[in-house]
């Protein structure tokens, strides 16, 4: 079902352009479909804040529920911005005062960049728990992406991320360990899901914290999973948002830190991730680099046209599936009043009924 150009925000012509079904405000009011507003709280960095834009709202444009989608992007002031950073929120997005008096059926959180260890420590820290507390109470249904689960964890269920050591990144391998959970309903029993993070929250800190793990690696740990009421806030550590080239730009973005002095160590390759060829031709551009700067002299760019060609994407389609099982239940749990999330007759501690099971 399309999205709704509901503001001049550029991702909606960028994704128009891409092929993706955008309805313009005048005619979405002329069909007789219902809404369902989503609120996405982007608190990534300047850089890549409409590409978050373009990933979340290409899942939910995907979804086939039959629905017209209103998507309501805003951020948290406390987040360092550029004058072009700062412009466009201005131009493009909500405050969440203006969130708060029209209200959402559901909402996604994305991670953010941190400085230091302890996110206790960040200044978005107060901000989101408010925004946590609020949805909680108000919105249906709440997915909060890498560093949000994080964040969430610790201040809701005191369950802190555990450093990895080194950078976990790269396509893994997950199992689904709740078939019959509504959200993985469809689903494929086993697909890849692309991870980027130092840190995680370990299985048994779900569980000790009451929650339902539904998607787990032995490589990479949870990916996807939900609190005790089995839907008011759901909990991602990957990323299947991403698009096929965000691991190469990941990695570009790494091997010009070590360019300019930023990290000591030449960047590893995203586990399972480039083909052999791939990475031949990208071990021969790391020789050319470290050359070049033991000469003194400006390193090659990275080859990523001989790179691009190469990438598979193995999780977009099972991405969509879990984003439409959430929509689509979101829709079905959500009254038509936003204000009064719970339709009459169901249980808000067990609203998809699993307990009965």
């Amino acid at each position: 079902m399309p999205l709704v150009a509901n503001s001049d925000l550029p991702t909606f012509a960028r994704l128009r352009d891409e092929g993706e079904t955008i309805l313009g405000r005048d005619f979405a009011q002329q069909q007789e479909i219902r809404e369902l507003h989503i609120g996405l709280l982007n608190m990534m960095p300047d850089a890549a804040i409409a590409a978050t834009e373009r990933q979340f709202f290409r899942l939910v444009g995907e979804s086939n529920q039959i629905a017209q989608f209103y998507m309501h992007p805003f951020t948290l002031a406390e987040l360092e911005r550029s004058p072009e950073g700062r412009a466009h929120v201005a131009k493009y997005y909500k405050s969440f005062d203006d969130i708060k008096a029209h209200g959402l059926d559901a909402l996604i959180i994305t991670g953010a960049n941190v400085t230091g260890p302890e996110l206790s420590a960040q200044p978005f820290w107060k901000p989101l728990i408010e925004v946590i507390d609020w949805a909680y109470d108000n919105v249906t249904s709440t997915l909060c992406s890498c560093l949000a689960t994080h964040a969430v964890m610790e201040f809701r269920y005191n369950q802190k991320r555990r450093h990895l050591g080194d950078k976990r990144w790269g396509v893994y391998s997950h199992h689904v360990v709740d078939r019959k959970h509504p959200l993985v309903t469809g689903v494929n029993t086993r697909f890849d899901v692309p991870h980027s993070r130092y840190n995680q929250i370990d299985a048994e800190q779900f569980a000790t914290a009451g929650l339902h793990v539904l998607v787990d690696s032995e490589d990479a740990g949870v990916h996807l999973a939900v609190s005790a009421d089995q839907f008011r806030i759901v909990f991602f550590q990957g990323h299947p948002e991403y698009d096929y080239t965000s691991l190469l730009k990941e990695y570009k973005r790494e091997i010009n830190r070590f360019v300019l002095g930023d990290r000591t160590g030449y960047p590893p390759f995203p586990q399972h991730y480039f083909t052999p060829q791939s990475q031949a031709i990208l071990d021969e551009h790391r020789e050319r680099v470290i050359e070049a700067i033991q000469r003194s002299s400006t390193p090659p760019n990275l080859p990523e046209e001989l790179i691009i060609g190469e990438l598979d994407n193995t999780w977009h389609d099972t991405a969509e599936a879990v984003i439409n099982n959430w929509i689509g239940t979101v829709y079905q749990l959500t009254n038509i009043d936003r204000r009064l999330p719970f339709q009459p007759g169901i249980n808000p501690d067990d609203p998809l009924g699993l307990r009965k099971r």
